[in-house]
């Protein structure tokens, strides 16, 4: 998990100006990480609803798999963590 003050080091007003709260940065970097750009809107609403526990345990299983799709294995992680967590 990264501090508020290393997010706002590397926020740039020019590149990033309709990013204005932590949870969208966190979002995008969930849809870079996992090269589905495509869904990045999905990604700032998980990261605003869904604790950062949850998403930081799905993405790390994530990131050390070669799977073809990590959009939907990161999905199918979440959704059983979430289960679990209840």
């Amino acid at each position: 998990m990264q501090t508020i003050g290393t997010v706002l080091k590397s926020f740039n007003p020019v590149e990033d100006k309709y990013i204005s709260r932590e949870f969208q940065a966190y979002g995008i970097f969930l849809a870079e990480e996992l090269g589905d750009y495509k869904h990045k809107s999905l990604y700032i609403r998980l990261a605003k609803t869904v604790p950062r526990a949850i998403l930081e345990k799905a993405h790390s299983f994530v990131k050390d798999s070669n799977a073809k799709s990590k959009g939907r294995l990161f999905m199918w992680k979440m959704k059983e963590l979430r289960q679990v967590d209840r």
